[in-house]
């Protein structure tokens, strides 16, 4: 798989604004490293900066652990929610990591959707795909350059039915792509993305040692570090929604198999997959 220019060739005349601000929507008290696993696997995929929209009990972690990301704090009371002043001046945002699916989590999830442009893109993740399944209604109001990466139960609680078999996700799996008008990555040993009205792809990298916490996070940061820059480059440029899905779950499973290289599959954490994300790129 050919890797995008801006991962590739970096232009000396350019600064950090270049390649794109992401926002994340992620963690909550006790739940910390899902944001910050996500936020680090975002910069080390090449975003230029990041905000992370946290708890105010959350921020120190996250200013400690990654002293690169800007914070936004979210007040506890739920009718004083409000998101940075102009969203969509963002390059991507991302939301799911940890938030929980409290009915203060909703009421973010619901705002985001309200507020955010639809050229704006999205990947939606963990809690906030439950969020999606648990309130239907809010799948009306998904924008039109959304990624959902779902593990299988995620798959199922989306369609509304336990499933017996991955054959029977994948057979599903386009109709929920078309139906809700998502690119959706459908996590697993070989990991499968559908979009609408585009044939499915199958991405074989990656080992049994990433069957650990926080591997997901570390696919989110990686796609929304993607976006963010491809939405930095000339729209005649871009790559669609399901060529970045598809690079970025390449290079989430090449940094599993070079970690394995180096150690056991069984002592794979989430952690190792960014310190190797930048051999995965080389």
């Amino acid at each position: 798989m050919e890797l995008p220019d801006f991962l590739l060739h970096r232009d000396p005349e350019t600064s950090k604004v270049d390649y794109g601000h992401a926002f994340l929507i992620a963690g909550a008290y006790g739940r910390m490293g899902c944001a910050i696993l996500a936020a680090k696997a975002c910069l080390r995929s090449g975003a230029g900066l990041i905000t992370c929209y946290l708890p105010e009990p959350c921020v120190d972690a996250m200013q400690i652990a990654l002293p690169e990301a800007m914070v936004s704090i979210c007040p506890y009371e739920e009718s004083d929610n409000t998101f940075p002043k102009d969203l969509n001046r963002f390059a991507a945002i991302g939301i799911g990591p940890g938030i929980g699916t409290s009915d203060e989590a909703y009421s973010t999830m619901n705002l985001l959707l309200m507020e955010m442009s639809d050229k704006t893109p999205l990947v939606i993740d963990a809690d906030a795909i439950n969020l999606l399944a648990y309130n239907g209604e809010l799948l009306n109001y998904l924008p039109k350059n959304v990624i959902l990466t779902p593990h299988e139960r995620e798959f199922d609680r989306l369609w509304g039915k336990k499933f017996s078999s991955r054959e029977e996700r994948l057979a599903a799996l386009p109709q929920l792509a078309d139906e809700i008008g998502a690119t959706i990555v459908l996590k697993g040993h070989t990991t499968a993305i559908a979009s609408p009205k585009h044939p499915i792809s199958f991405i074989t990298t990656g080992n049994a040692g990433m069957a650990t916490a926080g591997s997901g996070d570390v696919l989110t940061g990686i796609i929304l570090g993607l976006l963010s820059q491809n939405a930095m480059i000339s729209s005649n440029k871009r790559l669609s929604l399901h060529q970045i899905a598809e690079i970025g779950v390449q290079i989430h499973g090449k940094s599993g198999e070079i970690a394995a290289q180096k150690q056991a599959e069984c002592t794979i954490i989430a952690s190792d997959l960014i310190k190797n994300l930048q051999y995965a790129i080389n």
